[in-house]
């Protein structure tokens, strides 16, 4: 009987009590305690929490995450600008190696 798992029925929670846990987190408490106080698993509480922050809008995307167009002349533009600051980059890198070096 040792090291058996006993399966335990899964818990459904509504959107309500999503909704009514999420603001109890508005506040000033934890996640931990929030979770500890309704008998909940904490991973829940955050997953819950994350969904909220990704806004699930029509697309189903963070706004961070949109790509947005780039005219061709742009794109050039954007990869010159890149080229030249990997330039300064370099010219740093070796400046820096020159006077650590102590000459």
């Amino acid at each position: 009987m040792l090291g058996k798992k006993v399966d335990k029925p899964r818990r459904k929670y509504d959107e309500e009590f999503k909704k009514d846990v999420l603001k109890m987190l508005g506040g000033d408490r934890s996640v931990q305690d929030v979770s500890q106080s309704l008998g909940i698993n904490t991973n829940m509480v955050h997953k819950w929490k994350a969904q909220q922050n990704a806004g699930h809008g029509a697309s189903g995307v963070s706004p961070d995450l949109v790509i947005h167009a780039v005219s061709g002349a742009d794109h050039e533009r954007v990869k010159a600008r890149l080229r030249e600051v990997e330039q300064e980059r370099d010219i740093l890198k070796k400046a820096l190696g020159i006077f650590s070096r102590g000459i």
